[in-house]
């Protein structure tokens, strides 16, 4: 059994449209520390921060799940508490999707304002400025590895018989695609092919993940998949034969619907210097006379 939301908004279908991914936040209690080392709703709270000072349109924000670390009702909460506002100052939509550190019932009480079983996933669809955003809950309680139940599959085909103006981004926790690396490799979603058979030929534009904590990219059926950065923490791509290692480094993720095409793109938020910081409009009159140059 499945409870699934609806939602749409009638907006313009021709503007671009902006969507935030956050993924991975792993929040804990107050003073809790992600492997004793990492302070995640700092993290969060400087992600947000990012989101309110650039001025910058944003439609939709999508937290693709492993939302809190340990399923504790306290880090729903402070969540909550913390995006909520932002979301409603920026206008853009929330869509929280489930992780597999989340805890079904938790996560329906603390986000969603709903009495739910451990039995039913959390699947949704909503329409923002003509973009439709299918979000799946591919998590099996009490295990880390992902799985989409056939009553799953069918409700997602119903969705995407009718296309939607600005195409579907499709979102969930578990990427449907391998991996190198041995440990995300095993943890990933089973049964991929199952997923494919359902949205080749349709609409989905892109389908964004998680779980992993590395970003990157795939394909299934012909649609690009994209592993948003994690907000607490990254794992070592290219660690030593025979190692598995955890980085500090966070990050988000921006995917902009310009036209036909969806682009997505990593925002750094680990502390770097900086190279430069120059007004935009001077950098495209330096183009701009490049190009004439040729």
């Amino acid at each position: 059994m499945s409870a699934r939301g609806n939602g749409s908004t009638v907006e313009d279908h021709t503007a671009p449209v902006t969507v935030i991914q956050l993924t991975d936040t792993h929040l804990r209690a107050e003073g809790e520390l992600v492997h004793g080392v990492v302070d995640t709703h700092a993290n969060l709270l400087r992600v947000l921060d990012r989101l309110t000072d650039a001025g910058r349109r944003v439609d939709a924000i999508v937290l693709s799940g492993d939302l809190a670390d340990n399923g504790a009702p306290r880090a729903y909460q402070r969540l909550r508490e913390a995006v909520e506002p932002v979301a409603a100052t920026l206008g853009a939509r929330l869509v929280y999707v489930m992780g597999n550190h989340d805890e079904r019932v938790a996560f329906g009480a603390e986000l969603l304002d709903r009495e739910v079983d451990p039995t039913t996933t959390h699947d949704s669809v909503v329409e923002v400025a003509g973009l439709r955003i299918v979000a799946l809950d591919s998590t099996i309680p009490n295990h880390h590895h992902g799985r989409l139940l056939p009553e799953q599959l069918t409700w997602l085909a119903e969705q995407l018989r009718t296309p939607a103006p600005r195409g579907t981004l499709l979102v969930l926790h578990h990427p449907p695609a391998p991996s190198p690396l041995p440990g995300p490799d095993f943890l990933r979603l089973e049964q991929p092919r199952e997923l494919a058979e359902v949205i080749r030929g349709t609409d989905v534009g892109l389908i964004i993940c998680g779980h992993n904590h590395l970003t990157g990219a795939a394909s299934l059926a012909g649609v690009p998949i994209w592993l948003g950065p994690a907000l607490s923490y990254r794992i070592d791509t290219f660690a030593p034969v025979g190692r598995h290692r955890g980085w500090a480094g966070f990050g988000f993720t921006r995917v902009d619907v310009l036209g036909e095409s969806m682009v997505a793109s990593a925002v750094e938020l680990t502390t770097a210097t900086q190279v430069y910081d120059r007004p935009e409009q001077e950098v495209l009159d330096q183009l701009a006379a490049l190009a004439e140059q040729r």
